[in-house]
């Protein structure tokens, strides 16, 4: 009887799972972007969601077959492919390696734009087609989605979810235009540095106008490379009075991946929901080989280093540099490398393919992470409270590193000026002076200490949606102003017509009546 009993409730139990199971349509980015979507798409299904995903097919990261979620391959590329990417990914690493000098900048900008500019551009090809496949657009109205879940550093889920009229929610760091918060929250460039500037929130008269003039470049970015490609699909589409920045605005909720133990402080709103680190989790045991490798070390400990997704390997000259440098020390090292084997490898030092990065970081022993400054592989090592070594080489990564090395856990070297003595050196800055661990454990603490886990707090922020079809009561309404209601020039103008008027009407009483006066008292001497 108590088994039947038992039987009967775990039945129960999984049939409310379905019935309170919502559908999600899925438009994710590839790339590094996959690997953050990934994690929302596991917990939603473990939670009993039906997961849908639209993949393109030249998809390199987003598998079509997968027992998280359910795929649909539009047959047509996006751009963002391995070796349309990978072109740019070189020029960067190159320009970083010879230097940057004014001109390699510019050169590098431009060669940026262009690849962007194709990417937007395919994208929203496909987008065309996927439109304007009747049968397609047909079967995604009648599969009753509850939401559609996306990052909006490319456009084309969010503008699939306005045309299939469904709630939005935006798992983003970026957008088309750049960092995340400058889109929807106030951005006062008197204090929120810009992305790629590497300043913080208390900047000089120089820095302030530094800080400015990127601003303008961005500005100059954003109609290049975005308004040109989206301006005239969004009008073609959703009418003429329509900016498309208003469709990014009007999602309902906005995952942030990151929080204010990594950005400083400055203006947010109602939804964004911030959820830094939700990809971190409790490191797990290694396999046997990798264990006793680390064990090997003694009390000395490991240093694990990686360049992340994009970057397998850097040029022989400096990967033999830093293998000579690691070989000097102590601790074991394990390195992610893909390129030919450094003649100066020591014997301290195991080269893999791939490595398990979250279970390393979390190792007992690991006391030293050398990394390129990705979002993950930081907030990672931040959980961990392992202290690092950067290597910038792109995009954010600078930045990133700049935001660690001011709070005081990393060292970042320039990998234009790197060799074998100076790696050495910081190598043994970070590992020997307490200040960086002691620093990257309070960094780690103010990480962890949050009342509901982060990946908890973005699913419940997901299912709140499904549940109230929206959360419009947490929308700003500034979207829909125009610049001039925005900053309230029609006011001041207003007030100031006004302000005239009466000054004039008050100068023209004064004159009148003055000259009465004096005309009376004329007459009278008269």
């Amino acid at each position: 009887m108590y088994r039947t009993s038992l039987v009967s409730l775990a039945v129960l139990l999984c049939s409310a799972l379905l019935v309170d199971g919502g559908k999600v349509l899925v438009f994710p980015v590839d790339g590094s972007h996959w690997i953050n979507m990934k994690v929302l798409i596991e917990e939603l299904h473990s939670r009993g969601h039906e997961i849908t995903v639209l993949r393109p097919l030249d998809s390199w990261y987003i598998k079509q077959d997968s027992p998280h979620y359910k795929s649909i391959t539009i047959k047509s590329s996006t751009g963002f492919d391995e070796e349309n990417f990978g072109t740019l990914i070189s020029s960067m690493v190159n320009m970083r390696l010879e230097g940057a000098s004014l001109w390699k900048y510019i050169s590098l900008q431009y060669k940026k734009f262009n690849v962007l500019y194709v990417i937007h551009k395919q994208l929203l090809e496909m987008l065309e087609e996927m439109f304007q496949d009747t049968k397609l657009m047909q079967s995604l109205h009648d599969a009753n989605y509850d939401l559609v879940l996306t990052d909006p550093a490319i456009g084309g889920g969010v503008l699939l979810g306005h045309r299939l009229g469904l709630p939005l929610v935006l798992n983003v760091r970026w957008t088309i235009q750049g960092e995340g918060h400058q889109a929807i929250a106030p951005s006062p460039v008197s204090y929120v540095p810009i992305q790629e500037t590497e300043l913080t929130d208390k900047m000089t008269f120089t820095q302030r106008v530094n800080n400015f003039l990127f601003y303008l470049f961005t500005c100059f970015q954003i109609w290049y490379t975005v308004d040109s490609n989206y301006k005239p699909f969004v009008h073609r589409h959703f009418g003429s009075d329509v900016h498309y920045m208003e469709l990014f605005q009007a999602a309902d909720i906005w995952l942030m991946r990151n929080d204010f133990t990594f950005e400083f402080p400055r203006p947010t709103m109602p939804n964004i929901i911030y959820m830094s680190g939700f990809q971190c989790k409790p490191s797990k045991p290694l396999s046997k080989e990798l264990e006793e490798f680390v064990q090997s070390s003694g009390e000395h400990g490991v240093i694990v280093m990686t360049l992340g997704t994009l970057v397998a390997n850097l040029p022989e000259d400096v990967t033999d540099d830093i293998a000579a440098a690691f070989a000097q020390l102590p601790q074991k090292v394990i390195w992610r490398h893909k390129g030919k084997r450094p003649s100066t490898l020591g014997n301290n030092t195991l080269l893999l393919d791939w490595l398990p990065q979250n279970d390393l970081l979390g190792h007992p022993k690991t006391r030293l992470f050398v990394a390129h400054g990705g979002t993950n592989g930081i907030q990672e090592a931040v959980y961990h409270g392992v202290p690092l070594v950067g290597l910038p080489l792109m995009f954010d990564q600078p930045d990133n590193f700049f935001k660690m090395k001011v709070r005081g856990v990393a060292k970042v070297m320039d990998i234009a000026t790197v060799n074998r003595e100076n790696f050495l050196e910081a190598l043994k800055e970070v590992l020997y002076e307490p200040s960086y661990r002691e620093n990257m454990r309070k960094l780690s603490n103010l990480q962890r200490d949050q009342p509901i886990k982060p990946l908890d707090h973005a699913v419940f922020w997901i299912e709140f949606v499904m549940r109230h079809k929206g959360a419009p009561h947490l929308r700003t309404e500034s979207y829909k102003m125009s610049t001039v209601q925005y900053y309230s020039i029609d006011v001041i103008a207003c007030l100031l017509a006004v302000s005239v008027a009466a000054f004039t009407l008050f100068i023209s009483v004064v004159k009148f009546l003055w000259c009465r006066v004096f005309y009376r008292s004329k007459v009278k001497n008269e």
